[in-house]
């Protein structure tokens, strides 16, 4: 008796199972002459023993945990050196008497602190990839197989290109309408996923996300601190919303999209890109990052100098960005305290992004992408208990809906699960 796969092409399929279907394949070519008795009799027990394997590698709650509080530790810090990077300014001569008060300067170089971070991320990822890699073998490749290069190489662009385009659309939309459109990243990730690579999802994620992109959004707009920084930005003339602003934010959002959905395809289809680990994917991506954006940095100045840029873009390009890298270089050297904190923001991102890639080979980007946009809400909310701050009716409604939706989801999913466990087990004992 053959034993029938269902078709189910974009469900993670562990490496246990793979394993086992390889056996049974083994096991159907040395028996092919048995009668049908004898194969249920070498399968079965196959079979049951793939079942205990599959429940045993399901990542638990406790994995869970310690990736959201590894994802909260590392980006808290990388949150605080990146605010202090940007909005510190470094007087650019020493004060004299002739000058008490020099002018001052900010680091706004943001392509060349990714690049810097992607660097770091790919060192440490290559680092953990040989750690984790068991004695006596060899360390897997992080470009296994020709067909992998496309879905690698998009990611890499994507996430070198979002950043960029966030911070420009800053300079044309108001405060509120970022933090708004940052509390829906769920949206795009599971649009492109219903949209791109067809993935299905039950009707109760639907309703999931939902209920978490409004409560962090209600959450987020109650905040003292939001309410500060958006009356902050409405003095400002220029800081009125603009079509082109959110065109901006909105290329934004889908290119973070575009990086964890096809992220998260790549994890799914191990027998399309074989299969893929977190470490590999870290180590992967970053390498591309680094080498895109240096050859960028490299090539921007002669371009400019050339004129040929200028004639091909409708738009014109800022004298900063065709110098970034030489700029960002000379402003380093004339603020080594500015240095330290770049090193620490990429050496936190770094850290967090073990955590990130780990998270998204053993669960979901959806899952992931729910953790990031939760994590300055729950920060908040760890601040309000720990130092006996209060919270409005707004928040805590914020709050009851997201924990509302997320503990839903893991009522439903518990459920699933003892019902699949339930199957099998039953399905393992009539072929016994």
């Amino acid at each position: 008796m053959g034993r029938q796969k269902q078709s189910t092409p974009l469900q993670r399929t562990p490496s246990s199972q793979l394993m086992q279907d390889e056996a049974e394949k083994q096991d159907q070519n040395l028996n092919g002459n048995a009668n049908v008795g004898s194969k249920v009799q070498d399968i079965a027990p196959a079979k049951v023993a793939a079942a205990v394997e599959t429940v045993a590698e399901t990542p638990g709650l406790m994995q869970l945990l310690i990736c959201v509080l590894g994802i909260y530790a590392a980006f808290l810090s990388w949150g605080v050196l990146q605010e202090a990077i940007t909005t510190t300014s470094y007087p650019v001569h020493a004060a004299s008497a002739a000058d008490p008060e020099p002018p001052t300067e900010r680091f706004t170089y943001s392509l060349v602190l990714n690049t810097i971070q992607s660097s770091f991320a790919a060192f440490t990822g290559f680092v953990y990839l040989l750690v984790s890699t068991p004695k006596g073998q060899s360390v897997p490749s992080i470009f296994p197989t020709r067909r992998i290069l496309f879905p690698l190489l998009l990611v890499s662009i994507s996430s070198s290109l979002a950043s960029p385009f966030g911070y420009a659309s800053l300079a044309h939309i108001d405060y509120l309408t970022f933090i708004l459109a940052k509390s829906c990243k769920l949206l795009p990730v599971m649009l492109l996923h219903l949209t791109i690579f067809r993935k299905k999802y039950p009707l109760y994620k639907y309703g999931v996300v939902l209920l978490v992109t409004l409560g962090v959004a209600t959450f987020t707009l109650h905040h003292p601190g939001t309410s500060k920084k958006v009356a902050a930005a409405a003095e400002k003339d220029n800081s009125g919303s603009s079509m082109w602003g959110i065109f901006l934010l909105s290329i934004n959002l889908l290119l973070d999209g575009l990086t964890n959905t096809t992220q998260d395809h790549v994890f799914t289809s191990p027998k399309l890109y074989t299969r893929f680990t977190g470490p590999q994917m870290m180590v992967a991506q970053n390498v591309l990052s680094t080498g895109l954006t240096a050859a960028y940095l490299l090539i921007m100045p002669h371009l400019s100098q050339s004129g040929i840029l200028h004639n091909l873009l409708p738009f014109p390009i800022p004298p900063s960005n065709e110098t970034e890298l030489w700029s960002a270089i000379s402003f380093l050297q004339r603020h080594p305290e500015a240095l330290k904190n770049v090193l620490g923001f990429a050496a936190c991102g770094a850290v967090g992004q073990l955590f990130i890639f780990y998270t998204l080979s053993r669960f979901s980007s959806l899952l992931l992408v729910t953790v990031t946009v939760t994590r300055k809400m729950l920060t908040m909310l760890l601040s309000v208990f720990w130092f006996g701050h209060s919270l409005s009716a707004g928040q805590w409604l914020g709050i009851t809906l997201v924990f509302g939706g997320i503990g839903a989801e893991a009522v439903v999913q518990r459920s699933e699960k003892k019902s699949k466990e339930r199957a099998k087990n039953e399905a393992a004992k009539k072929e016994q």
